[in-house]
């Protein structure tokens, strides 16, 4: 399909507009739209929240309410507009009603729900539908969506902070702070636009932690993002052995308990928490919670754990991206190790990873890896 400067132009917009929504959408997938007519941008919107109006929803209001009427109008719309009623209309049939006369797409929605369906309304109702305007950028958008509904488990990201020599704690055990205050910022805004955080009992156990966004942390973010209306991620627990007990809920992880979940090898009906998952004792363990995740409707999720964790994530072939902080120290060869990695014997038998982003934080390096294959 042929698309003009001024396709592009009205597309990047509305890839804009989807980008607002970044920190508050989950589960749902982030949406821009923009409605033009006669050459003129005549109104805009996007997904803001979880069961309230869509991106085309939103963009209509707009228009309606500077005067403008949408019949044949151009919709410019990121995800394909949804055929099916949920928690709000159908989009499509919205658009239908309005009379558009256009709606470019940027990419068809994989959800089975959607999957072509609204394009099938649209084109049937005689408005014209072009699709692929822009595609990967709108790809780009929503990871942790498609890779739930494409691979049936969330985005994974692995966040990992340590010195220059791969350390991240003192033989002792201490470890506040190895990285500086920007970069724990920066974690901060990573944490918020994450679905879920997920660790484990012995991090949670030696560190007392919370795993959720300090609002007073998000630097930039603090004024764009209001206290009160502040999404916090879901915390998920891996706790296999059992030792979150009724005696540990004095812990700070169980001040909210309706955001925390619990994955182990039995049920704890003593615990504090909102929902529980039962994993094997196995190999697979990690794959089975990833997989229940993904049927929870969980899109994306920050891993911070500790180096045996992460390295059994990386074994598993379940990490998407890492997140690495390194700061300016040299902690010495008796220093705790980054991750568990161990027993290679050949080159060719290590994992390989694609720098993706360098840039500074503060005094320290954050950079962002991605799994090369095998032969790239």
């Amino acid at each position: 399909m042929s698309f003009s400067p001024q396709d592009c132009q009205y597309m990047a917009k509305a890839l804009r507009l989807a980008e607002l929504g970044t920190y508050t959408t989950a589960p749902n997938p982030n949406v821009g739209c923009v409605l033009v007519k006669n050459g003129q941008i005549i109104g805009e919107g996007y997904h803001q929240k979880a069961g309230e109006g869509h991106a085309e929803v939103n963009a209509v209001i707009k228009a309606k309410e500077t005067g403008h009427s949408v019949v044949g109008a151009l919709a410019y719309v990121t995800l394909e507009p949804c055929s099916h009623v949920g928690r709000t209309p159908a989009c499509a049939s919205m658009l239908i009603e309005e009379q558009v006369a256009e709606v470019i797409i940027a990419m068809v929605d994989p959800n089975p729900q959607v999957a072509g369906r609204g394009i099938g309304m649209l084109e049937q109702a005689g408005i014209k539908v072009r699709t692929g305007l822009m595609e990967s950028a709108a790809r780009a958008l929503n990871p942790g969506f498609l890779c739930r509904v494409e691979r049936k488990r969330p985005f994974v990201r692995l966040k990992l902070a340590g010195s220059i020599d791969a350390k991240t704690a003192l033989s002792n055990g201490e470890s506040k702070w190895i990285t500086s205050s920007y970069s724990r910022s920066d974690v901060q805004r990573e944490r918020a636009r994450s679905h879920a955080i997920l660790s484990t009992a012995t991090t949670v156990l030696r560190d007392n932690a919370s795993l959720n966004v300090r609002h007073n942390e998000l630097g930039s973010l603090t004024h764009q993002l209001e206290q009160q209306s502040l999404r916090q991620p879901l915390r998920i627990v891996v706790d296999r052995q059992q030792r979150l007990s009724a005696a540990s809920q004095s812990l700070n992880i169980f001040k909210h308990p309706k955001s925390l979940w619990l994955a182990g090898t039995q049920l704890q009906p003593q615990v504090a928490a909102d929902k529980q998952f039962i994993i094997s004792d196995s190999d697979q363990s990690l794959s089975e919670l990833m997989q229940q995740l993904a049927e929870a409707e969980i899109n994306d999720v920050w891993v911070e754990a500790g180096a045996n964790f992460a390295a059994a994530l990386i074994k598993a072939k379940l990490v998407d991206e890492l997140i690495c902080y390194q700061a300016g120290k040299l902690m010495g060869a008796d220093a705790q190790s980054l991750i568990g990695l161990e027993g290679f014997t050949e080159m060719n038998q290590l994992n390989s990873w694609q720098c993706l982003e360098t840039r500074r934080v503060g005094p320290d390096i954050k950079t962002i890896w991605i799994p090369q294959a095998k032969g790239a």
